[in-house]
């Protein structure tokens, strides 16, 4: 039930926002990073919208990390994807933070 209120979600922002409509979303094919287009508000959760989908190797269950310059301002799993777009939910907020569009968004990893 949840997974299809985040398809509806997804689809619905990306077909009725025109800041998504306009978006350049981006086509490397290595995960190095994705851009945040746009934060959606729900009633259950807000929705974090990239511009990069599995054709740029994201995965669904992936967490990643929002950081804005040198700070890191959130992280987020990845729920739902398309081939160049995606939308994750938050899963912990930095105090005093907020999540915008131009944030970036990395694939978090474990150090050797």
């Amino acid at each position: 039930m949840l997974r299809r209120l985040l398809q509806f979600i997804v689809v619905s922002a990306v077909a009725f926002a025109p800041s998504l409509r306009a978006a350049a979303f981006s086509d490397t094919r290595s995960v190095e990073a994705a851009l945040v287009v746009a934060v959606q508000a729900t009633r259950v959760a807000d929705l974090v919208l990239l511009g990069a989908g599995f054709e740029a190797g994201l995965r669904q269950g992936m967490v990643c990390r929002i950081s804005r310059g040198a700070a890191e301002i959130a992280e987020v799993v990845l729920v739902d994807l398309r081939p160049r777009a995606g939308a994750a939910l938050i899963l912990q907020l930095a105090p005093g933070q907020s999540i915008r569009p131009g944030d970036v968004a990395t694939v978090k990893t474990l150090k050797a």
